[in-house]
C-alpha cells in the first residue's frame, strides 16, 4: 500500500516533470522567435558580391519554427490556390550602379509610390522628409524601370508577418550594386520595437547603413529591432492586397518562403503629389 508521504513524493516528481516539460517547449518557442527576428530581413548588395545574412534566408530549425505559435499558413503539400494574376510581359532588365545616386528629390515635398503587382495595386505615401536618401533611391530605380517585373520573392508567416520584394534576381541576394544610409529608426510608429500593419521599410544585413533595394512590407504587427528605416505606410486598400498575399501562404509551410502567389511588380512608380 503506498504511504501519503510516497505519494505526496510522487505527485512533487510528477509536478516538477510537468514544469520542466512547459519551460522545455517555452524556451523552444523562444528559440524560434527570436532565430526569425534576430536574422530578419537582411541581405549583402555591397557592389556585385551579394549573398545571404547569416540565417536571414535559411530555416535552421524547421521544427522549431513549426511548433511557434503562429498564423498558420499552407503546407507545401497542400498548396492554397494562386489569388493573382498572371504577370506582364516584359523581363527583370540587368543594372547595377557603383555608388547612391545623387539627391534630385525635392525634400519638403510629398512623394507616393505604387506597386502595379499581379495581386492588386499597393499604394504608399512616402515619408521624404524623415527618410530622403530612401525615397530619393527609390525614385532614381523607378525611374530607370529597376523593379518592373521582378518578384516579391518572400513571405514571413511566422513571428513576424512580411513580404518582402525589390530584389530584381528573386533570390533574396540582389541589389542596385550600391548601399544607402540607414533613415528615420526613431520614427514615431515604432512603438515598443514593433512595426505595425501597414509599415514598409528597408531590408538590410543586419548591419548599419546595407540597404539597397530590398524592402518589406508589413500585413500584421511585428516585433522587430528598430534597425530597419521606415519610409512609407501602406494604404486601406494596399493592406488588403497584403493580407490576400499571406493568406495564400508560403512554400516550405515551415513560415518563411517563396509566396504561394505569384506577386510580381508589374511596374513601380514614384511620384511627386
Amino acid at each position: 500500500m503506498v504511504s501519503q508521504e510516497q505519494r505526496r513524493r510522487q505527485l512533487a516528481r510528477e509536478k516538477f516533470l510537468r514544469q520542466q516539460q512547459r519551460r522545455t517547449t517555452a524556451r523552444r518557442k523562444a528559440r524560434a522567435r527570436n532565430a526569425v527576428v534576430a536574422s530578419v530581413l537582411g541581405v549583402v548588395v555591397v557592389g556585385s558580391v551579394v549573398s545571404y545574412a547569416t540565417g536571414v534566408f535559411k530555416n535552421d530549425d524547421k521544427k522549431e519554427n513549426a511548433g511557434a505559435e503562429v498564423t498558420p499558413s499552407a503546407s507545401a503539400t497542400s498548396k492554397a490556390p494562386d489569388p493573382c494574376d498572371k504577370a506582364a510581359k516584359g523581363k527583370v532588365k540587368s543594372l547595377s550602379w557603383k555608388k547612391e545616386p545623387a539627391m534630385t528629390i525635392d525634400k519638403s515635398a510629398d512623394y507616393t509610390m505604387k506597386l502595379a503587382t499581379t495581386c492588386g495595386d499597393i499604394d504608399l505615401d512616402l515619408k521624404t522628409s524623415a527618410a530622403p536618401h530612401t525615397v530619393n533611391s527609390f525614385n532614381f530605380l523607378a525611374g530607370k524601370g529597376f523593379f518592373d517585373h521582378t518578384k516579391c520573392h518572400r513571405l514571413v508567416t511566422s513571428g513576424i508577418y512580411v513580404l518582402q520584394c525589390g530584389d530584381p534576381q528573386g533570390t533574396g541576394s540582389g541589389g542596385p550594386g550600391y548601399t544607402i544610409p540607414d533613415e528615420n529608426l526613431k520614427d514615431k510608429s515604432l512603438k515598443d520595437n514593433v512595426y505595425p500593419a501597414g509599415t514598409v521599410a528597408m531590408a538590410n544585413t543586419g548591419e548599419s547603413h546595407t540597404g539597397g533595394s530590398q524592402f518589406f512590407l508589413v500585413y500584421q504587427d511585428s516585433q522587430l529591432p528598430p534597425s530597419y528605416t521606415p519610409f512609407g505606410t501602406v494604404s486601406k486598400s494596399g493592406l488588403k492586397v497584403l493580407k490576400k498575399i499571406a493568406a495564400a501562404g508560403e512554400s516550405t509551410g515551415q513560415g518563411d518562403g517563396a509566396p504561394n502567389a505569384t506577386v510580381v511588380i508589374n511596374k513601380l512608380t514614384v511620384t511627386k503629389s
